[in-house]
């Protein structure tokens, strides 16, 4: 059984935005964009390439400065930097494998300050890779690492950007399986995936963004019923941002 952490109780709003314009310098790449994040819930932000779904994620977190709009992440809608919010108790999982390439997986996770028990509870396929130099894990095994890392930390409210980027379809599955179980616990999550099939049967919220606006915003399941429709009408293709390719952005370490 996982040695779970204490969490925010379910149904507390934990992120709330209003009006989110975002983008680089003075140009907008997401427009009027609402959403609100409570414990025990995932929300899945999807869309074509360019459509806004990092800027979004990296404007919430603190890594850039919002155009306008109102962003409260615990009750509190002061401006924060990505250090503050993390301190406060915000995980992010970048797509970006955030590992130390030259460390043994169990030097990750101690550098991490990570609770160890729960990281191998969580994801027992890395008790075997203790002494194994990060570098030589599979691509999935380093997301696990990076998940398990985040999770052990005990966050309450994690963005998760891409995390199955080229990744083998079992690792997927066990990547979005681990994310669900931590939101049952109490976890808020916000989250952004290339599988749209996959995690609309996840989470219980899904917006779709098309160049930087919403198209959608439902119940999953909802969504999940209209599949096809989406996908055809929304997901294939929608071109790129002119002032900046977002989805090729790098968070600096």
């Amino acid at each position: 059984m996982l040695k779970r952490q204490e969490r925010t109780p379910a149904g507390e709003t934990l992120l709330e935005v209003r009006g989110l314009r975002a983008g680089y310098g003075a140009g907008a790449v997401v427009r009027d964009l609402d959403l609100t994040v409570v414990s025990g819930e995932v929300v899945a932000l999807v869309g074509p390439n360019g459509a806004g779904k990092t800027t979004t994620l990296l404007t919430l977190a603190g890594e850039l400065s919002p155009l306008a709009g109102e962003i409260s992440f615990f009750g509190d809608s002061r401006p924060q930097r990505l250090h503050q919010r993390a301190s406060r108790g915000l995980g992010l999982v970048t797509e970006e494998r955030s590992v130390f390439m030259r460390l043994t997986t169990m030097e990750n996770l101690r550098v991490g300050r990570c609770d160890i028990d729960y990281a191998l509870d969580l994801f027992p396929e890395l008790k075997s890779k203790l002494r194994m130099t990060a570098g030589l894990l599979s691509g999935g095994e380093q997301q696990m690492l990076t998940l398990a890392r985040a999770l052990s930390r005990s966050p309450r409210l994690l963005f998760v950007d891409e995390l199955s980027l080229g990744l083998a379809p079992l690792a997927v599955d066990r990547l979005l399986t681990a994310v669900r179980r931590a939101a049952d616990d109490g976890l808020g999550v916000l989250l952004v995936e290339q599988h749209v099939d996959k995690v609309l049967k996840l989470a219980d919220t899904a917006i779709v963004l098309r160049r930087g606006t919403v198209e959608m915003a439902a119940p999953a399941a909802e969504l999940r019923e209209r599949f096809h429709e989406i996908e055809a009408s929304y997901l294939q293709g929608g071109g790129r941002s002119d002032h900046h390719d977002d989805e090729s952005v790098e968070v600096s370490r």
